[in-house]
């Protein structure tokens, strides 16, 4: 039995629109933010995709998203699931910086080492490496068994939090991972088998 898992990035904050380093900052979606959600709950109407379960963060930004994107599928009155393992990677003293400031203050070069190293954390943050330790153990003992199971699993949350799964799913490196971009508002979906073995990368 194959289920079906679907990861959505937020859609724009408001910090994403003003180039600050947001981690677990708590900034809501823009108007932009707002219509990428819906756009991606009418994605997932029109493909007839169904979500049974529902997982996003402890963060307004992905509860949001995820609460728009069942308004635009018609589905009410549901368990979801909130969890701060799936927030964004803490960017620690970073967080709520303007990126270009924070060039100013450390050099382009050491803040571009704090955003792209997978181990690096900033100071008083996260590294991706980090971020995943948190996201993949939850993903291993609440999301996937439930796709193991034949549902189909929704998780609205973060560019970082996303990446580690889709890291451990594709079975990809550091170095790939690190390249690899997660749009706002754009779902991406998985048909998963037993043992988590990814079957199929589905195109919208």
């Amino acid at each position: 039995m194959a289920g079906t898992l679907i990861l959505v990035r937020h859609g724009q904050s408001e910090w994403n629109l003003k180039n600050l380093f947001t981690g677990w900052k708590n900034p809501d979606l823009t108007e932009q933010g707002i219509e990428e959600a819906r756009r991606a709950g009418r994605q997932l109407k029109d493909a007839g995709y169904i979500p049974t379960v529902f997982y996003t963060s402890a963060l307004r930004r992905a509860q949001h998203t995820l609460d728009l994107i069942l308004e635009e599928l018609g589905i009410v009155n549901v368990v979801i699931t909130r969890d701060q393992a799936l927030n964004e990677r803490d960017y620690g003293d970073l967080s709520g910086l303007n990126k270009d400031d924070a060039r100013a203050k450390w050099g382009e070069e050491q803040v571009q080492i704090w955003r792209r190293s997978y181990d690096v954390p900033p100071p008083g943050g996260e590294s991706l490496k980090d971020t995943a330790a948190r996201t993949l153990p939850y993903y291993a003992e609440h999301i996937l068994p439930q796709v193991e199971a034949g549902e189909t699993v929704l998780v609205a949350a973060h560019g970082n939090s996303l990446r580690s799964m889709v890291m451990a799913i594709e079975a990809l490196t550091p170095e790939e991972i690190l390249k690899r971009e997660l749009a706002t508002g754009e779902p991406v979906i998985y048909r998963i088998g037993k043992s988590g073995k990814l079957k199929e990368k589905v195109a919208l």
